[in-house]
């Protein structure tokens, strides 16, 4: 049932795009009937520059009150999912533990896709996206994973910052665990670009942002869905890969890289792919500037849902 406004004051905040809450005493059963279901990760220990976008799902859901939810041209007329979405509220997460929030992420996603429903995910750092993946993929079975960032986060871990998952090591244990199909990692929009011995040994593609700016995004998209079949399709967006200019709150930011528009139609181009699960990270509201980029977050999230059936 559609709640108040003042019913979702009473809870602190109004939920994701002003959908109605899940209902907790509802146990097991809470998403049951559901076709979507957003969750926040209030997680940046995996940051290795500027920390802050633990504090993304706050103020992506503040954005997300003024986002039109109408003129969406590739949603059902009947509203779709959109419909039938709740938002699921933060991850209770343990504190200071990078292996405790990795537990809880996988095991929140996965009452979330055994319920039927598919997980939207908003970060925290890159580094939320590997439990995610790893909840989805045992769902699904390894996934094609299209992946819209600046980096190719396929750096050797190490023991940066005492984390060797931190956020620019996620697609390479993605890979390394099996969670991603052979030749079903694609990659759009990098200026800084990953291993290629592990790019080829996958088959993987990247499209550098250069690629965007020769060939246009309905031409690399039209290339990206051609290959995605009917592969179960995840995507990831790192909000860095938008320029500055377009989204300043980030927490690496680096220039050149897509617009706002470009990002958009990047989203709504995946129509008609077997969506089972998206993530927006890397929003830092500390550096964001009159809610640009957590509104660009909260306007990614609603194309996206409204590709869903």
């Amino acid at each position: 049932m559609q709640q108040t406004l003042g019913e979702y004051l009473r809870h602190g905040q109004i939920p994701f795009l002003r959908l109605p809450l899940a209902d907790f005493t509802r146990g097991e059963a809470v998403y049951e009937g559901a076709s979507a279901v957003f969750i926040g990760v209030t997680y940046d220990g995996g940051t290795t520059y500027q920390p802050g976008a633990r504090f993304a799902p706050y103020h992506v859901r503040r954005a997300s009150a003024s986002v039109e939810l109408g003129r969406l041209s590739h949603a059902s007329p009947e509203g779709g999912a959109l419909a039938r979405a709740l938002d699921g509220g933060n991850v209770p997460l343990p504190l200071l533990s990078a292996e405790g929030m990795r537990a809880a992420v996988e095991a929140e996603v996965t009452r979330i896709v055994t319920s039927g429903a598919t997980p939207f995910v908003v970060g925290g750092d890159h580094s939320v996206t590997l439990p995610v993946l790893r909840a989805v993929a045992r769902k699904h079975g390894p996934i094609a994973l299209v992946h819209v960032d600046a980096h190719s986060d396929m750096a050797e871990g190490g023991m940066m910052l005492g984390e060797e998952r931190h956020h620019g090591t996620t697609i390479r244990h993605a890979l390394a665990e099996g969670l991603i199909a052979r030749g079903q990692l694609h990659q759009i929009g990098i200026r800084h670009s990953g291993d290629p011995d592990l790019i080829r040994e996958h088959g993987a593609t990247e499209y550098r942002i250069e690629d965007v700016e020769d060939r246009g995004i309905p031409a690399i998209l039209a290339e990206v869905r051609e290959r995605l079949g009917q592969h179960p399709v995840y995507l990831t967006f790192d909000i860095d890969a938008v320029d500055p200019a377009f989204a300043p709150g980030t927490g690496t930011p680096v220039a050149g890289g897509l617009s706002s528009r470009e990002a958009l139609r990047l989203v709504r181009s995946l129509a008609g792919c077997r969506l089972v699960g998206m993530d927006v990270v890397e929003v830092l509201p500390a550096l964001d500037q009159s809610d640009v980029t957590s509104l660009l977050a909260a306007q990614l999230l609603l194309e996206a849902v409204a590709l869903l059936p």
